[in-house]
């Protein structure tokens, strides 16, 4: 940590700076009670897991390793269950799959779980039928219903969020440990979704890991011989947005006597809340934890040379993560200039593309959607650019679920406008499903394989 920062910063000093998109509980007493009973209880992750997660990030920052960050938009207090984080954790282990069949690099898994429960809004309030509320912010704050009274901040929620992540968190630990995440069985997932005859040009890759497969198993390598064939890690994250909540579950390491935010392995800095001199940057400034921090069409140059020194300060590989989301047909107006921005600073980062915020539109039929192909283009846009400028796409950022929901539009086994109405289950921001999710991963895989054979002939030229 610089000598500035560590001589200022406590896990409260975010109070004393300008805050935006958090709420103003009406209950003070009832909010410190909360907040102490946080304090008192066990952080959700440890410091010895973010820092390796930060050494994996160092590795996709030199293009040694890729970053897979996918999940939920907002995690749901009712939606909650055993299935869903099953169905998300499968979805994620086969994109990871094809991403490393495509990269030829590790897969780093970090999922938008334990702890994805609040949300930024447009806007503060939100009229209905001529009747004007607060926003929902999330089951962390408040609550979906349209009533006066559902709507109202209410702190005790922090209190079940923290419960339903511990929760998540040790099944996570679970799958990834016991077996669930053995490779060959998630390659037969992986070749279900390719048995279908929309998903045929997926098949020959499919084939060609079932070749790598047979290979392995031939020379005695298989997951019976082999830990890492048996078992994956997997790290947690989510927006660092209620720092109430994030303040409570700060830690001191005991290795380092440095804080550690106990909340998540990851957190990140939102489009909405990365002002330079705001709450949100002060309080992710002094953790240890590895760092993201969106990146939108108003990132200006100036803003990004203060926030990476604020947040990187040691200019540390694997630290801090920037998030481009910009929509597709923007890229190019934006993601050059702050590409050149990062290697004129000389900063450690990874680029990750983030194409599911940049592309929310309303559908004819009234549902906020996302279009398969704008999110498609995005990524494409992305690694184009990377190409042009020379420089490293280290990662990948979606909303999805490992639920078969009807929420963006596209893909393989065509969502319309029409079928949008039929499974559409997300309170916030539309997620792609399961197949969609996995396509993705193929068409991901494809663009590093070409960026893999660009690299090896310009080296070999």
């Amino acid at each position: 940590m610089g000598a500035e920062v560590a001589q200022t910063w406590t896990k409260s000093s975010w109070r004393s700076k300008p805050r935006v998109q958090m709420p103003d509980y009406p209950d003070q007493a009832a909010l410190a009670a909360v907040e102490a009973q946080l304090g008192k209880y066990p952080p959700l992750v440890f410091a010895g897991e973010a820092r390796r997660l930060k050494a994996a990030l160092g590795k996709a920052a030199r293009g040694e390793a890729f970053l897979l960050q996918g999940g939920d938009c907002a995690e749901s207090f009712a939606e909650f269950s055993a299935d869903s984080i099953r169905d998300t954790f499968k979805v994620m282990l086969q994109m990871a799959m094809v991403l490393t069949y495509g990269a030829k690099v590790p897969v780093v898994k970090v999922g938008r779980m334990a702890g994805q429960f609040a949300k930024p809004r447009s806007a503060p309030t939100e009229v209905i039928n001529g009747v004007e509320l607060p926003s929902y912010r999330g089951d962390i704050i408040n609550e979906l219903a349209f009533t006066p009274e559902a709507r109202i901040p209410d702190p005790a929620k922090m209190l079940q969020a923290y419960t339903q992540a511990a929760a998540s968190l040790n099944l996570l630990r679970a799958f990834s440990t016991g077996g669930f995440a053995d490779i060959e069985r998630v390659h037969s997932w992986t070749l279900g979704f390719t048995d279908h005859d929309d998903a045929e040009r997926y098949r020959d890759m499919a084939n060609h890991i079932q070749d790598s497969l047979d290979f392995m198993r031939a020379a005695g390598i298989s997951p019976q011989t082999t830990h890492e064939l048996h078992s994956v890690d997997f790290y947690t994250s989510h927006e660092a947005l209620l720092l109430e909540y994030e303040e409570a579950l700060c830690r001191i390491d005991s290795t380092t006597g440095k804080p550690i935010a106990g909340s998540g392995h990851m957190i990140w800095i939102g489009d909405r809340t990365r002002q330079p001199e705001g709450a949100h940057v002060e309080f992710c400034a002094g953790v240890q934890n590895p760092i993201g921090l969106k990146c939108g069409p108003t990132t200006t140059e100036d803003d990004l040379k203060i926030l990476m020194d604020k947040l990187n300060p040691e200019n540390e590989a694997g630290r801090l993560t920037l998030i481009a989301r910009f929509g597709a047909g923007k890229v190019g107006d934006h993601l050059p200039r702050l590409v050149r921005t990062v290697q004129s600073h000389g900063a450690n980062v990874v680029w990750s593309c983030d194409p599911m915020h940049g592309n929310t539109i309303k559908s004819a039929s009234g549902f906020k959607t996302r279009p398969f192909d704008s999110v498609l283009r995005e990524v494409h846009e992305f690694f184009a650019i990377h190409r042009a400028e020379g420089t490293i796409p280290g990662g990948v950022h979606f909303e999805m679920t490992g639920k078969d929901v009807t929420e963006c539009t596209g893909g393989v086994r065509a969502v319309t406008d029409e079928d949008l109405s039929s499974r559409y289950h997300t309170a916030c921001d539309p997620r792609l499903n399961a197949s969609q999710s996995l396509e993705l991963a193929f068409l991901v895989a494809e663009e590093l394989s070409s960026t893999r054979r660009d690299a090896a002939t310009a080296a070999a030229g």
